[in-house]
């Protein structure tokens, strides 16, 4: 069977509904778009999963959460689709795609037909199967990319009742799911093999407040080791974690966020990549014709630092999408649209803690404010500086006002003279600007 449409969307996450929403404010007509998910639910908000989906009391669930309500939108529901007449095919895999001929075809062999493709695959989570780790096969290892992973971990911490947890892992969400399994009363433990956690954004002086504040709450930090082996009982289930350094920890359960892969293997060969990604332009069009790629899976001209980046945020995510639907209109009618000028933005929540980060983590920084771990109410930050102005900023504990403020910060660029006063200023400085 082929089903032929103008617009086919391949991925179901949050790309998906944020294009979905511009093509109908764009006029799409019904009939004209479908988008095609191996997910079994329309697309929502992804970073729901590592939060309020497990909270140990009115957790979220769908569909309290779809697109577009984590920008303060409309929530999509399934039907919203129906009645915008957009094709939603889910539980759907898309196992080969031929660009030139503009076809796809599907694990259980329906043909799609496009005109205009929008990749929006997103990311698969690295597994530690993948580097053939002793006993990473064993039940009770959990990754966390999908509802359906997250429906697992949330019934294995039911089930567990005061059962030991181990973490592998410290980024994004190897500290967020240590939050919350911490409020789950577990026993929890990470174990990260660089030098403090989330290594990618912050500096030492920032990891240390959070690294303070999560042992202040019961969780036992491992750095500057790795997960080399697990050791499973007679039912199957995980019961040990072997480390690089010869430690072995119990488990009950194990939560593996070691980072993700773009998920473009279908179009190799076909289309060119750069940095790990598909490279676009900043319409977020390909080199193939009629094909754009967005969110995790795209490379993109950076224009505020005149650099080409890969970027794996949801706030990406939403904005690339939205950028493409209004390239691919303004296109069909024989305009163009503006460049796309992203700033980038970083965030997380856990406990009471919420942080932002605007701009470019790189040059010289300077840490201002409440940092100890012990405050009650801490507020802190932390600025950026390369080639005399201030590039990036980051905010802990700010008021929806203070985290404008950094971001327009970040964008404008500020020169800085004295950064000792800098650092005096603090806050202050942001809001002058």
């Amino acid at each position: 069977m082929v089903h032929s449409f103008k617009y086919i969307i391949i991925g179901g996450g949050v790309s998906a509904g944020y294009a979905a929403r511009e093509f109908v404010k764009q006029g799409v007509h019904p009939g004209e778009l479908a988008i095609i998910s191996k997910e079994a639910v329309a697309p929502y908000e992804r970073p729901a999963l590592s939060k309020a989906y497990l909270f140990p009391e009115s957790p979220a669930r769908l569909p309290g959460f779809h697109t577009c309500v984590g920008s303060g939108g409309e929530r999509l529901l399934p039907e919203w689709y129906s009645e915008k007449g957009i094709q939603l095919y889910l539980s759907t895999e898309i196992v080969s795609a031929d660009l030139a001929a503009k076809f796809l075809k599907s694990a259980n062999g329906e043909h799609f037909d496009y005109q205009t493709l929008v990749i929006a695959t997103g990311s698969a989570v690295i597994r530690l199967t993948d580097f053939g780790v002793i006993g990473a096969n064993a039940k009770n290892i959990f990754y966390l990319r999908e509802v359906d992973d997250a429906d697992k971990l949330y019934e294995a911490i039911k089930r567990k009742k005061n059962a030991k947890a181990v973490v592998v892992g410290g980024g994004y969400i190897g500290l967020e799911l240590s939050a919350v399994l911490k409020l789950n009363d577990l026993d929890v433990t990470m174990v990260y093999p660089e030098p403090w956690c989330m290594p990618r954004l912050f500096t030492s002086e920032i990891a240390a407040f959070y690294e303070g504040y999560y042992a202040n709450k019961g969780i036992n930090i491992i750095k500057g080791t790795v997960a080399v082996g697990f050791t499973a009982n007679s039912d199957g289930e995980v019961k040990e974690v072997k480390l690089k350094d010869g430690r072995v920890l119990e488990a009950d359960i194990v939560i593996v966020g070691v980072g993700g892969r773009p998920q473009i293997s279908l179009f190799k060969g076909q289309v060119e990549e750069q940095h790990g990604g598909i490279k676009t332009d900043s319409f977020f069009k390909t080199s193939v014709p009629d094909v754009y790629a967005v969110g995790d899976v795209a490379t993109f001209p950076l224009k505020l630092y005149n650099d080409v980046r890969r970027v794996e945020h949801v706030d990406h995510a939403r904005k690339s999408a939205e950028q493409a639907a209004k390239a691919i209109f303004a296109a069909d009618v024989g305009k163009s649209v503006e460049e796309y000028d992203y700033l980038p933005y970083f965030y997380s929540r856990s406990f009471d803690l919420s942080w932002q980060f605007y701009g470019d983590n790189v040059g010289e920084t300077v840490l201002f404010g409440d940092n100890d771990p012990a405050s009650s109410k801490p507020k802190f930050g932390t600025y950026w500086i390369k080639e005399g102005k201030v590039v990036g900023a980051f905010l802990e504990g700010g008021t929806p006002d203070e985290n404008k403020a950094i971001a327009k910060v970040a964008r404008a660029k500020p020169a800085v003279e004295d950064v000792n006063q800098l650092a005096e200023e603090g806050l202050s400085f942001a809001s002058k600007i």
